[in-house]
């Protein structure tokens, strides 16, 4: 610290090293700076000031006693402390007078050398303060004490919480007492800092409350688990790794937004106060690093190479935090001198939204290239439709975040929407937002790849009932999930007409030519011979269609249900009708089946647990429809 503040010579009383920091002469609370107030003081005054200040300061010199060096002034006697200050204004308030009137007064060198002594009483004040005080000076306790209601609210919320009325009361009574020991703290600082400042002793103050602070920041987000890290090391982790980091970070940055940084830049407003350029000088040079090492961590991870399309729901969540903090974030940084901290967020809010857009883009490219030829069994639920909509289904609880990351930007121009497809899901709200238009494109880039996928079926009536199955699926998902709310009723209806539509031509290929075996009227007369042949053909058809449909599968149990219902009406009906007729024209041997057989056996489809290619299950028998009936199905 320089020894000489003030020279006879100069025209400013403060050093060229103080006066850049040094306020306005407005910015003073009680006008110790102003030179024409100075100036009015008598000579018996001005001695009157230096001989008090003289006493308090020799009192209170820590290189003068054992008793000052390890006592805290503000600690001991706060009313002598106040004296203190008063003191020190007085004497620069002296100081201006004696420049006024003689710049070589013996005087003001004198009041200079007290000056200097009684700056680093205060600069022991102010770190001692400062460390003696760290609990009640925490983020924590200042942003608690910033807003009176919230505390009071927290006892009552204790309270309410069935805690009995004495806990209740101590819980009160803490809360109290921490917000009490801040705010004395608070104002012994402010008090401190402002004579300071109007002293011209602003660096020397900003110097001993920045190496103070900045520990305790740099302290609570290194136990909060930030760490620095670079690019390389960020490739090099395994996903399972970095997705630890990535959910301590998202706990992190609440507390460090809405309490670390929230309550230093509390602290720091009050202390300094009277100074809007060394408030923001003091709280930039405590934070920005931290925060900028905090709101680096998203961009780099965006940055990563990480290919797999699961992974953009921890970029997301990413996005989401920095998204919902930033009105704090623009707020707590919102000096110039922070420009940079706010940029930062930005920076890694774009570059997380490229990284959303690139993996949603390998997204449906991986649907699209999807090469498996491996055919399901049964024409059942293709496991590319059961991972798509699952995806489809998390990836919508974060429809607000995709608006912002996809503004305005439809699916690919080289891949319209068709207008039948879509036919806007919500009329009356106008055009189809791009989010929504975003996932109907997904979705159609998956029919349009399970129509591929049908065609691998040798049966033809298995792709239509793979087709059925996968849609069902599809239209299932929507229906459990916000989906519905971003496609519409509409969307829903006409996909449900295709599942219908598609299980009605599987039913037509697979079981209608059962039909033909039996008599255009089933009631009408024929012979015994004729009647005999017609019992032979349909029981000959029945086989071969259950063998060929025995291993099919319908996981959805409303429409395996809907299924059963629609074959027994036209099958079993047209077959009861002519069994009723003609069955006594007939003999036991050409008769095999009773229409309660067929009902039995139609009633054991779609579950596919019969295996068509062992021998023994080849023809059916109504043995396998009781086990049926005493399984769990």
């Amino acid at each position: 610290m320089r020894s000489i503040c003030f020279h006879p010579k100069t025209p400013s009383f403060a050093s060229p090293s103080r006066t850049a920091t040094a306020p306005p002469k407005q910015s003073s609370r009680r006008g110790e700076g102003s030179s024409s107030g100075g100036g009015r003081l008598s000579d018996s005054v001005i001695d009157k000031i230096i001989q008090e200040t003289r006493e308090m300061v020799e009192k209170w010199d820590p290189e003068a006693t054992t008793y000052a060096r390890v006592t805290s002034l503000f600690y001991e006697n706060k009313r002598e402390a106040a004296q203190f200050i008063k003191c020190v204004n007085g004497l620069h308030r002296a100081m201006h007078a004696l420049v006024a009137k003689d710049s070589s007064s013996p005087k003001l060198e004198d009041a200079q050398g007290l000056m200097v002594t009684a700056m680093k009483r205060l600069q022991k004040e102010l770190f001692q303060i400062l460390s003696m005080n760290r609990a009640y000076l925490d983020p924590e306790s200042v942003s608690a004490r910033s807003s009176r209601v919230s505390a009071r609210s927290s006892i009552s919320d204790y309270s309410n919480d069935g805690l009995p009325e004495d806990d209740a009361r101590v819980v009160g009574d803490s809360i109290v007492e921490v917000e009490e020991a801040s705010t004395v703290a608070m104002e012994d600082l402010r008090s401190i800092a402002e004579c300071m400042i109007a002293s011209g002793y602003a660096k020397e103050c900003m110097s001993v409350y920045h190496v103070v602070r900045k520990s305790i920041i740099d302290e609570g987000l290194f136990r909060l688990g930030v760490e620095k890290l670079n690019h390389s090391q960020i490739g090099k982790m395994d996903w399972e790794v970095l997705e630890l980091k990535i959910k301590r970070w998202l706990d992190v940055v609440k507390v460090s937004v809405k309490t670390l940084f929230t309550g230093e830049r509390v602290l720091c407003d009050h202390v300094f106060g009277s100074s809007n350029v060394i408030r923001e000088s003091c709280f930039s040079a405590i934070s920005r690093d931290s925060a900028m090492l905090l709101f680096g961590f998203p961009e780099l991870v965006a940055r990563s190479k990480r290919s797999p399309p699961e992974k953009v729901f921890r970029l997301l969540d990413l996005y989401t935090a920095i998204s919902d903090h930033w009105p704090e974030i623009d707020s707590i940084f919102a000096f110039d001198s922070t420009a940079t901290v706010r940029s930062q967020a930005i920076t890694a809010l774009i570059r997380l939204g490229e990284s959303v857009r690139a993996m949603l883009a390998d997204f449906e490219a991986s649907i699209q290239k999807d090469s498996s030829k491996t055919v399901v069994p049964g024409g059942g639920v293709h496991p590319l439709t059961v991972h798509s909509m699952n995806y489809l289904s998390l990836l919508l609880d974060y429809a607000s975040i995709l608006s912002d990351i996809f503004p305005d930007r439809p699916p690919p121009s080289k891949f319209p929407l068709p207008e039948s497809y879509f036919n806007s899901p919500h009329p009356e709200d106008g055009e189809i937002s791009a989010t929504s238009q975003r996932f109907a494109w997904l979705i159609l880039v998956l029919l349009c790849k399970l129509d591929v996928k049908a065609k691998r079926y040798k049966d033809i009536s298995l792709s239509y009932l793979f087709l059925a199955n996968n849609l069902r699926h599809v239209v299932s998902k929507v229906q459990e999930s916000n989906l519905l709310s971003l496609l519409g009723g509409a969307w829903i209806e006409r996909h449900e007409g295709k599942v219908k539509q598609f299980t009605l031509n599987y039913e037509r290929l697979a079981w209608e030519p059962l039909l033909s075996a039996l008599p255009e009227d089933p009631s009408a007369e024929i012979t015994p011979a004729v009647a005999r042949e017609h019992f032979r053909r349909f029981s000959a058809s029945f086989e071969e269609a259950y063998r060929n449909q025995s291993s099919t599968v319908v996981p959805n149990p409303n429409l395996r249900d809907e299924m059963k219902v629609s074959i027994a009406r036209k099958l079993g009906r047209a077959y009861q009708t002519f069994y009723n007729t003609h069955r006594m024209t007939a003999d036991a041997t050409t008769i095999r089946f009773t229409p309660d057989d067929i009902g039995n056996y139609l009633s054991d489809l779609f579950f596919g647990s019969v295996d068509s290619s062992n021998p023994s299950l080849s023809s059916p028998s109504p043995s396998s429809h009781r086990r049926r009936s005493g399984s769990s199905h």
